[in-house]
């Protein structure tokens, strides 16, 4: 069987099954100092202002402290297998999903190894080979940290890059095609209203497909904003943005069928934001149109907000089936879709408009089954 990248990483720097017990002997004594590393480590990143910026600023830190105490848990009780490697991968993909420049992982891994050394300084009961030999260990098993985490980074990163190039010319071409559809779309649409002001003699089947093909135009007509809406920079209208009154307006757009429960909370309670109502309306109804049909005739959909120091945040939920795991990885890009009908466009036009509000979503599966969006919203310093 052939050699996993994980296994060819711990050959190459010599993690053997000895340094595995030396740093379980380590986690014995380590594990009551977790909390003050952790300490230690998020008031250095709070120190520089890009950092700071890419992990949420500080509303997020008490979460992220208790998350790097279980990281330092499982970096020193293992198992160091490929469920391991795997669960690592991920913190390199987040890296780049939060836009983490490179150095500042060099610089975190620099601090963890400092805060991790210094304890092993003070420790004065171990025999000077027994603590040479855990300080090895130790460096063996950051290593590997840093080289997943790079490794994975990488990876995601030219991934990235080639979605990058491969919009640019999805863009071109959407350009050229949009604008050139808008000219029949709109010669359909006069003869259209043009046909509907003569009477039909009571021919009523013609009557119907006469609206039947309006409706057809206005869908088309849509499908072509949304395309053109992904590739331009549609200015943002500044204004006072008030989200439970964008969050009613939208409702007016969405049907919901009667067997379904949809509710709000809590989005009164939030502060007054700076942005464009009518994009995030149309934010609201591409995640309400999606949940409704993930949902069906019978079903709960559940809106929750809160209000942190610095940023909102919404979380949308439903009793649907959920989103499969190959599929989250490539849920937000355009194109993408699993609906027999539609063309990917929803989630990835959520996305760009909410980054471009200073904002994001992410998709983290429902316990118990269905699906859930959390949404982060920042909220401008002269709104606190």
């Amino acid at each position: 069987m052939a050699e996993t990248l994980f296994e060819e990483l711990k050959r190459y720097v010599g993690f053997e099954p000895a340094d595995g017990q030396r740093l379980l002997a380590l986690h014995e004594v380590m594990q009551p100092r977790f909390a003050a590393i952790a300490d230690v480590f998020y008031a250095r990143i709070l120190e520089h202002p890009q950092a700071s910026q890419a992990l949420a600023g500080e509303s997020q830190v008490g979460h992220l402290k208790v998350t790097l105490q279980a990281w330092m848990e499982q970096l020193l009780r293992g198992p160091w297998d490929e469920n391991y490697f795997l669960l690592r991968c991920r913190i390199g993909r987040m890296h780049v999903r939060i836009a983490l420049p490179q150095h500042y992982m060099f610089g975190a891994m620099s601090v963890l190894r400092q805060e991790l050394n210094r304890f092993l300084d003070e420790h004065q009961d171990w025999r000077t080979e027994d603590l040479r030999a855990s300080r090895v260990a130790l460096q063996k098993i950051l290593d590997l940290e840093l080289a997943i985490m790079l490794h994975t980074y990488r990876e995601d990163l030219l991934a990235q890059q080639a979605r990058h190039e491969r919009l640019s010319t999805f863009g071109q071409l959407v350009g050229t095609i949009g604008h050139e559809l808008r000219n029949p779309l709109g010669v359909i649409e006069t003869s259209l209203f043009i046909l509907k002001g003569r009477p039909l003699a009571g021919e009523e089947r013609a009557a119907k497909h006469l609206t039947r093909i309006g409706e057809q135009v206005t869908l088309a007509n849509r499908i072509i904003s949304d395309l053109l809406d992904m590739i331009r920079d549609k200015p943002l209208k500044r204004e006072s943005l008030r989200l439970d009154a964008v969050w009613t307006d939208a409702l007016t757009s969405v049907h919901v069928p009667p067997g379904m429960s949809l509710s709000a909370s809590g989005l009164d309670t939030l502060p007054t934001l700076r942005g464009d109502p009518g994009q995030m309306r149309q934010v609201f109804v591409n995640l309400l149109e999606n949940a409704i049909q993930a949902v069906g005739e019978t079903g709960r959909v559940v809106l929750s907000a809160s209000s942190g120091p610095d940023a909102v945040e919404l979380v949308l939920e439903d009793s649907g089936p959920g989103v499969s795991e190959p599929i989250r990885r490539r849920m937000f890009e355009p194109l993408m879709t699993t609906k027999a009908r539609g063309i990917g466009l929803g989630l990835p036009l959520v996305k760009r408009i909410l980054e471009r509000h200073d904002g994001s979503i992410h998709y983290a599966p429902r316990e118990g089954g269905g699906a859930r969006f959390i949404l982060r919203l920042s909220i401008p310093p002269d709104c606190r």
